[in-house]
């Protein structure tokens, strides 16, 4: 039907197991429902739309409502495209068991945001001495040359906005997968904070 789903992240707990104590990231997967089916000949390429997370009718827009409407799906927040895989319907529901224990996942997020920080928290500085009189401590230092270019080259690591990134976590195995509770239980952390939206997709790197 499709490599993957929505989901939504709840937290961090310990599973336990005759060998060893592993710590799992736990996560809402689903149920997600079909949207829309992509076509080569009518869109240029296969693909399946899903939709995760219901809400009220009117918190969305009226070409979201007509959106949905058209495969008569409910108000749902997040809408999110995946690789076809067989011959999903319209209106069709995906869950949770398409994952089994000891499958590989990739997990996509966003990160949490940090604000603004400076070059010692966002790009690792060691900064300079502690001591009075150093003028340094914690600054960046020279960043650029002199008559030339007479500028800053792009890309230089500075201040600025750290976080609320999309990041994309590889080769994460389920540690367990509970389809009658729609939860998934992988191995490690992924990113984001408590309640944030994922995206769960088989792995590349399998």
């Amino acid at each position: 039907m499709t490599n993957g789903l929505l989901g939504k992240k709840l937290g961090m707990t310990q599973v336990f197991d005759q060998n060893r104590l592993t710590p799992v990231t736990v996560i809402e997967a689903g149920p997600c429902r079909v949207v829309t089916v992509k076509t080569k000949e009518r869109d240029g390429y296969e693909a399946v739309q899903l939709s995760f997370g219901e809400v009220k009718e009117r918190k969305l827009s009226k070409a979201e409502l007509g959106h949905l409407k058209k495969s008569q799906s409910p108000a749902s927040r997040v809408l999110r495209e995946f690789k076809k895989d067989g011959a999903p319907e319209v209106g069709q529901s995906v869950t949770v068991d398409i994952f089994k224990k000891g499958d590989w996942v990739d997990v996509i997020g966003v990160s949490k945001g940090k604000g603004f920080q400076g070059v010692v928290r966002r790009h690792h500085y060691a900064g300079g001495p502690e001591s009075h009189g150093s003028m340094f401590h914690r600054h960046p230092g020279s960043i650029g040359a002199s008559s030339y270019p007479s500028r800053v080259w792009k890309g230089k690591e500075l201040p600025g906005h750290m976080g609320a990134e999309r990041i994309t976590t590889q080769r994460l195995k389920v540690v367990e997968s509970r389809p009658d509770e729609h939860l998934l239980f992988v191995r490690g952390a992924i990113p984001g904070a408590a309640n944030g939206i994922v995206v769960i997709r088989k792995s590349k790197k399998s």
